[in-house]
């Protein structure tokens, strides 16, 4: 159990750290919430050690050192580590989850870039999706397809935040967008860096990442009936108000160099209204056949790790029922103008 003083600063770490969680997780029954502030704690914890250390390898090994701890039963004495330590006792949590994303954090460590989206949506496995299915375990659910779908929405989620910080992580020195599209748009990274400027080109970049994150929150949302009742409507908030984040920068003309897409106080009531209604639909609609897509080749490892079950045989992209399902789930992208306008499809 976690040690009620230990809980109380893990939520104040959360208040000032994440607010999007912050809001979403008031929707979570105690019995969720409670481990899952313990766990964002940790990890916003883990993340400011390398974000904001001046020695970040440092930093990376140290949490190595904190997590061995963890796992060893005996964590530092720290409310974080105490707090994540009974989680992991708890809910018999696997390791290579948070192992994920400490070596997510590594990458970061290194100041890796990525050449192509499926090298970034390595990163996003690493750094989100990892968080996904670390929350599907504080809901005891171990079902690869809602796994899969969870991981989906860990990417979704980081890309959109990816889209909205170009022009932050320019600044800080830092580029996720990938290298090819750079090199395709004849853009010199050097650079962009020390100069970032919302062109044309860049702005089609950061649309593209919107247009895949769509379509996976899109997927997502087939995951979420498989999920405890009492959870659907604070997960379903997650992902609508991180969409909206998306929408936001949408609205800025793609230019996260200037602007910085936000969501306001009222933006996410209106949000939560909207996920207790589909919480509402989720009792009694049929599962969607896109529960059952295939997890994307990066998250697969996480879905392996926690699986007490292998997926369901995969229909999506086959046949006339595969196609349909593609097309609606790029419809349902597109529904609020995030098309992709490069002239690719999405990958």
């Amino acid at each position: 159990m976690i040690n009620p003083d230990d809980l109380d600063h893990c939520c104040a770490v959360i208040r000032t750290g994440s607010l999007s969680f912050h809001a979403a997780s008031k929707l979570l029954p105690s019995s969720v919430r409670d481990p899952a502030l313990a766990l964002y704690a940790f990890c916003r914890l883990a993340d400011d050690e390398v974000d904001e250390g001046d020695n970040k390898a440092r930093a990376v090994l140290e949490l190595q050192e904190r997590l061995d701890l963890v796992y060893a039963g005996t964590p530092k004495d720290a409310p974080e580590d105490r707090a994540f330590a009974a989680v992991v006792k708890d809910f018999d949590m696997p390791r290579e989850l948070p192992q994920a994303l400490l070596e997510g954090l590594a990458w970061d460590a290194v100041e890796r870039q990525y050449d192509t989206l499926e090298e970034l949506r390595d990163y996003c496995a690493r750094v989100a999706s990892a968080v996904g299915a670390m929350m599907c375990v504080l809901m005891n659910v171990r079902d690869a397809d809602a796994l899969a779908r969870a991981c989906d929405l860990g990417v979704a989620m980081q890309l959109t935040n990816i889209a909205r910080d170009v022009g932050e992580d320019a600044r800080a020195g830092r580029i996720y967008l990938p290298l090819k599209w750079l090199e395709e748009a004849g853009i010199d990274k050097a650079q962009f860096l020390a100069n970032p400027e919302a062109n044309p080109d860049v702005k089609r970049m950061v649309k593209r990442l919107l247009y895949n994150a769509r379509g996976l929150y899109a997927r997502s949302e087939a995951g979420i009936g498989s999920l405890p009742i009492h959870a659907r409507t604070g997960i379903f908030a997650a992902r609508y108000i991180y969409a909206a984040i998306g929408k936001a920068v949408a609205r800025n003309g793609f230019d996260s160099i200037n602007h910085r897409g936000r969501t306001n106080g009222r933006q996410k009531l209106a949000l939560i209204g909207t996920s207790a209604v589909r919480t509402a639909g989720s009792m009694i609609l049929p599962k969607s056949p896109m529960l059952f897509a295939q997890p994307l080749e990066e998250v697969r490892f996480l879905v392996d790790a926690v699986a007490t079950n292998a997926p369901r045989a995969d229909t999506w992209g086959e046949g006339r029922t595969g196609a349909f399902l593609a097309v609606m789930a790029d419809l349902k992208a597109r529904d609020t103008g995030i098309t992709d306008t490069s002239g690719v499809a999405a990958e």
